[in-house]
């Protein structure tokens, strides 16, 4: 009995374990995309106050449930789930990102952010998943063809600096180039010694979202620089979830295509027919000198991004890149080694949040001169070598043996271009840091105030050392640098920032009210150091030449108000004063007010409407400022050190004399007035989106490096205020999710701009010419005139016979006095396109991704410079020997360059329409038993170009004016991206 009594207890006591037991549950909460472990997931059981959180490999266990219980499954940023127990034991949990949450917080906006569905001004933003696929090796190329009202002008060579154009800049004089804000802070935009471009030392890989300010009320807050527009870039932030990111591309590049010359076999014929007296100076090899210059490449470029939570408190992502990419031309060579770290903590539920980003880039290049010029009239029946002949075996034309044993050069004849590229080296190298530290607290007994404070810091060490071997026939004098001797420079750039700021945030019943203000303080420091003679050719060549530049300061105090009434009036206030110390005392600050409109009209007027879901007005007007110019004290009279011939002797040693250069001219801001009207509109729960922009934007005061009447001044040039001149345009942008089902997905975007730029008024009403040696004649063959597009190009009108062959020499006497001379220019088209389009393609089918982009340009011409200054058959003999021309003079039969160049039959339709590129891959997603994901990738970067235009590419940044360009090369990408 006793033994049965002492079992009974025995089981009484064993079974609350057993029903505890049987009421564990456990499991784990993965990432639904990539199948990655999400730790710090919210987990919360219905009927109780039983909560937990998942671990840092995303599982959770728990007990005390029952079988009807619920768990509701949340985290930040993923759609929230909920599941029944029932009996099960084991549950794993797939959470989905949020559409509707990364629909709201897309935009990046001064000093802070907006949802896209309230922003009030003209604003585009991306984000990976928009950027453009393929080799881009410089950031900004990442958005390529993407953005209406925004181009993206490359160079063939590797990393080199793009000109970027928003809505056609807004300056004639001062820059264009709109203001790049990395992380909070804006840069200096200017190039370092030894650096490819200002933007080559940001890895593309570690850029998170970029964002498009176009209009005034969207970029006034940045006042002094924002004239042409802002491009705001964010780094990836760090995350709770761990996982690790490796990619890898290799590309190999060809050249696509070479200027039209004669061959060798056409050369000697043409010697024949025309100047047979010359055919003794013909050679017997076959040389193609264009492609003698160039090589096929391969480039490399790989990142790893490690995400994780760091000491399980600590958001972080550390992201290594390396990059390496052979240019065209024989030596061109890019190197670039990247660590990218940003960490983003917040304590105390948030209201203190925490950023840390800095970036370290190590850039290496080899840089080359450029001998496109000398390849396309080089002798192509002369070989590239001759056993045993001086400069190293180099063909070169020389004067024959002198008394020394050496062989001088024909100085008037073309150099050898493969032996310039392989006999110079110019190496450059570049260390820079850059980043920011941001602070912003939400204040505990006042949480609608927060303070932020945001500490940028950004410096770049450059060095360049060029070395031009003694058997280098590739100059006379090398820059006055005698052969065998280095050019070498060091440079040190530096951007300091501190911007303070409080933001207040009320809803008061219907309204929203936002309020910031804030001070910014930024400084620029520059200094060089030179050897070789660079500044002062009368210097000994080893003479060290140190350079110091004034510093530059940019102080700003700025305000903005957002108000939004009830979801539907949205309006923005905003007003920056900025100082510059570009400018005197008298004229130094300059006031930016800005303001915006925006009425979501849909409630009122189509509320029943399920067809459109969404439509906004918006309505704009602000003033931005400009005070970029290269001097950074114009104002200031300064002196210089005279040259050879303004030197005071102290006995028998010669001393430069010290000279004014020249006076003060009282310089104030340029100013850009904007005002813009945009609509947007929503269809079919916004699958298909779209957005049309109308603006127009007046710069005046127009800060001009421009001639000075002869005895008013120390220099004949000097920077003054002068003129106006207007911007008009519209630009439209269609986003589609065309096909949506269970395995296909195909979304598109297609963007449009048209703008139209013409001068308004210059200095007492005349004329500025530019490009005196547009075809190397030294006259002038663009111009400013007032009621005229920019660098509109001023030519003679050429004449044709009865049967359409132009006449050599023969033009339109526009005036009537039956003289030719300048007076019979006339403005004859411009470089501005009449618009640009952009087209991009995303399908996804299954576990296949196809992608690509298309670009066109429409109007534009072009000045084909290296027809106007070769195409002529006495351009056949220069200096004595024989030189390759433009086979294009079968067509014209022009005999003289100066009596033709100037025709505006050199001016060219160069409308054209691009492949970028185009991407096809492949993803394993349940790889290394689910805990990885792998995808393939293959494609093709330049695919083709269709155009009109008979030079080398109908894509340039010379203000229209061909003069030879390096190529872009056709690149076939492989690529693998691995995601643990």
């Amino acid at each position: 009995m006793n033994r049965i009594k002492n079992k009974f207890l025995l089981l009484v006591f064993l079974l609350p374990f057993c029903v505890f037991a049987q009421n564990i549950i456990k499991g784990v909460v993965l990432e639904k995309t990539t199948g990655q472990p999400i730790p710090g997931v919210n987990i919360k059981v219905s009927g109780g106050n039983l909560n937990a959180s998942t671990d840092f490999d995303g599982k959770f266990q728990f007990s005390g449930v029952k079988p009807e219980n619920q768990i509701t499954f949340s985290y930040t940023g993923y759609t929230t789930q909920t599941v029944t127990i029932g009996t099960q034991k084991n549950i794993t949990i797939y959470l989905a990102e949020d559409n509707n949450l990364l629909k709201e917080v897309v935009v990046q906006v001064g000093y802070g952010s907006v949802k896209k569905k309230d922003a009030t001004g003209s604003v585009t933003a991306l984000t990976t998943k928009d950027f453009n696929k393929g080799n881009n090796i410089t950031t900004e190329n990442l958005l390529n063809g993407r953005v209406a009202g925004l181009t993206i002008n490359s160079s063939g060579a590797p990393g080199s600096l793009s000109e970027i154009r928003i809505r056609g800049g807004s300056s004639l004089f001062a820059s264009n180039n709109p203001l790049i804000v990395i992380d909070g802070l804006p840069l200096d935009n200017t190039t370092n010694t030894g650096s490819a471009s200002f933007l080559a030392s940001l890895n593309p890989a570690t850029v998170e979202s970029m964002t498009v300010l176009k209009d005034a009320s969207a970029t006034a807050i940045y006042g002094s620089r924002a004239s042409n527009g802002v491009i705001i870039i964010t780094t990836k932030k760090g995350s709770k979830t761990f996982s690790v990111d490796y990619n890898v591309q290799y590309a190999i590049g060809k050249l696509t295509k070479t200027v039209d010359v004669f061959s060798a076999d056409e050369f000697r014929k043409v010697i024949a027919d025309r100047r047979s007296d010359d055919l003794d100076k013909l050679g017997t090899a076959n040389t193609d000198w264009q492609k003698a210059i160039y090589r096929d490449t391969g480039s490399l470029d790989q990142s790893l991004a490690i995400r994780g939570s760091l000491f399980g408190v600590v958001p972080t992502s550390l992201t290594l890149g390396n990059t390496n990419q052979q240019g065209l031309r024989l030596t061109n060579e890019f190197e670039r080694n990247t660590v990218g770290l940003v960490m983003n903590p917040s304590f105390f539920d948030n209201h203190l949040k925490v950023k840390l980003a800095a970036n370290y880039a190590y850039e290496k290049n080899r840089f080359t001169d450029g001998v496109e010029g000398s390849a396309i009239g080089f002798d192509p029946t002369q070989p590239i070598k001759v056993e045993g002949a001086p400069y190293d075996g180099y063909f070169e034309y020389t004067t024959g043996m002198d008394a020394d044993g050496n062989y001088p050069l024909v100085s008037t004849a073309a150099k050898n271009p493969v032996s310039q590229l392989v006999n110079t080296h110019d190496i450059g190298t570049s260390d820079r840091f850059f980043g920011n530290f941001e602070v912003d607290y939400k204040f505990h007994f006042f949480p609608e105030l927060r303070a932020v404070v945001n500490v940028g810091f950004d410096e770049s060490k450059g060095e360049r050392n060029r070395d031009v071997s003694a058997d280098a026939g590739s100059a006379p004098n090398n820059n006055n640098i005698p052969y065998g001797t280095d050019e070498y420079t060091r440079a040190r750039r530096q951007n300091k920032l501190l911007d303070t700021y409080l933001v207040y945030n009320k809803t008061f019943n219907s309204l929203n009210f936002e309020f910031t203000t804030g001070y910014s303080y930024q400084k620029f420091e520059s200094s060089k150091f030179e050897t070789g003679n660079i500044l002062n050719p009368d210097l000994p060549s080893t003479f060290p030449e140190p350079t110091t530049d004034t510093d530059t300061f940019l102080i700003g105090f700025f305000a903005r108000t957002n108000l939004n009434f009830r979801d539907k009036y949205l309006l923005t206030l905003s007003y920056r004063r900025d100082g510059s110390s570009r400018f005197e005392e008298d004229n130094r600050w300059g006031n930016f007010p800005a303001a915006a409109f925006a009425w979501k009209i849909k409630e009122d007027f189509l509320k029943d409407n399920n067809t459109i879901s969404d439509l906004k007005l918006r309505l704009s007007y602000g003033i931005t400022g400009q005070q970029d110019i290269p001097e950074p004290n114009g104002y200031l009279q300064k002196y210089q050190l005279g040259g050879g011939n303004s030197q005071y002797y102290f006995g028998t040693t010669p001393t430069p004399i010290a000279l004014p250069s020249k006076l003060t001219n009282n310089l104030k801001w340029e100013e850009t007035t904007t005002y813009n009207t945009g609509i947007d509109f929503g269809f079919i729960d916004n699958r298909l989106t779209a957005s049309v922009d109308v603006y127009y934007k007046d710069s005046k005061d127009l800060l001009a490096n421009v001639a000075t009447a002869d005895g008013s001044n120390y220099s004949n040039r000097v920077y003054q205020n002068i003129g106006s001149f207007t911007t008009k345009g519209i630009e439209f942008t269609i986003n589609a999710n065309a096909i949506k089902t269970k395995d296909f997905n195909w979304n598109m975007n297609f963007n449009g701009a048209k703008f139209e730029r013409r001068i308004k008024e210059l200095a007492i009403g005349s004329d500025i010419f530019l490009g005196d040696n547009i075809a190397g004649t030294g006259t002038p063959g663009q111009i400013f005139r007032e009621g005229y597009t920019p660098y509109a190009f001023y030519v003679y009108k050429q004449l044709y016979d009865t049967d359409g062959k132009p006449i050599d020499g023969a033009f339109a006497d526009l005036n009537g006095d039956n003289i030719k001379n300048d007076a019979d220019k006339y403005i004859y088209h411009n470089p501005d396109p009449d618009f640009t389009l952009g087209f991009a393609s995303n399908m996804n089918y299954k576990d296949f991704d196809f992608s690509f982009n298309l670009r066109a340009s429409v109007g534009n011409r072009i000045f084909n410079a290296v027809d106007a200054s070769r195409a002529q058959y006495d351009s056949m003999e220069n200096g004595g020997v024989l030189s390759n021309i433009p086979s294009s003079v079968l067509g014209t039969n022009f005999q003289t360059a100066s009596n033709v160049s100037m025709s505006d039959i050199y001016i060219e339709n160069a409308s054209f329409l691009k492949m970028d590129n185009i991407t096809l891959g492949y993803t394993v997603k349940n790889w290394l038993n689910d805990k990885a994901t792998l995808r393939v990738s293959t494609g093709v970067q330049n695919v083709f170009v269709l155009t009109k235009y008979s030079g080398l590419d109908p894509e340039i940044t010379n203000n229209g004016v061909d003069k030879t360009i390096y190529p872009r090369q056709r690149s076939f990408l492989f690529g693998l991206n691995l995601k643990f």
